[in-house]
């Protein structure tokens, strides 16, 4: 596999040449555009016509899904934190730095060779071939809202489709001339398996990253068994939080258009991988 690093408008970004990460991610980008039209056409705006819904429903719909899908690209474009070739290492901090054995070059401890990318990735979690993309140091934050604004999308969706097959009065002006109500039925059941099947798999994944998150530690550092309690001073959730989203104001963890800065963290909480 292998990867190119573009520079635009200030912006890394990273792109990963891999088949079969592409495949999924396309994957992912197909649920998102059935259910972004289907869901309307069928459900949201022929109710929002016929009174049975408000606009504020339509409203929140494209508001969470635009999160998703921005959340989703800047994740699969992002630098997860790349090490460059030749990293220029303050005297202060060269004990917390080490060897790479696979590429041979100097890392922060912390830091994992990525065996797919084929480069060293500060604070890496994991490869993950959904954003066909490492999730390390800079690009967590977007991983995070990715699998929050998912789990609200998919629910979201599931509650239409269920509220449109029990809940909500039958339809009585539509058109069922049109390919989308004469197979109604079908683009339902779709919608709905999709959903379920996101809304699972998004779960446990996402849980995972909250306890990661909450305990300091790695996907990959639980792997190794590196991670015991005397390994580092514990931290506050408040803080280990705001060291991935890159600030301490709390609303702007929900918000995917910004950039991220890192805080400064001082190396005696590092780890070694």
């Amino acid at each position: 596999m292998g990867q190119a690093v573009f520079q635009t408008m200030g912006l890394r970004i990273h792109f990963v040449v891999d088949p079969q990460g592409w495949f999924c991610m396309g994957l992912i980008i197909f649920v998102w555009l059935f259910n972004t039209f289907f869901i309307p056409e069928i459900i949201l705006f022929p109710h929002y016509e016929e009174g049975h819904l408000s606009a504020v429903a339509i409203l929140c719909y494209y508001i969470l899904a635009l999160f998703c899908i921005v959340s989703l690209l800047r994740a699969s474009v992002a630098d997860p934190g790349r090490l460059p070739e030749s990293p220029k290492i303050p005297i202060t901090e060269r004990e917390f730095w080490e060897l790479c054995n696979k590429c041979n070059m100097m890392r922060p401890k912390r830091s994992h060779h990525c065996s797919r990318c084929g480069h060293c990735v500060r604070r890496m979690d994991h490869h993950c071939p959904w954003i066909n993309n490492c999730v390390g140091e800079d690009n967590h934050w977007l991983f995070l809202q990715l699998c929050f604004y998912t789990q609200l999308l998919s629910s979201y969706t599931l509650l239409l489709d269920f509220c449109h097959c029990y809940y909500l009065e039958p339809l009585k002006k539509i058109n069922w001339e049109l390919f989308i109500f004469r197979h109604e039925l079908a683009l339902i059941r779709i919608s709905t398996f999709m959903g379920l099947i996101m809304l699972v798999g998004i779960s446990g994944l996402f849980y995972t990253q909250l306890i990661g998150v909450f305990n300091d530690t790695t996907s990959i550092e639980k792997l190794a068994n590196c991670c015991e309690e005397i390994s580092r001073p514990r931290k506050p959730w408040q803080q280990t939080f705001s060291e991935v989203f890159g600030t301490r104001w709390k609303i702007l963890w929900f918000i995917p258009f910004r950039q991220r800065q890192p805080l400064r963290v001082p190396y005696h909480f590092a780890n070694h991988v």
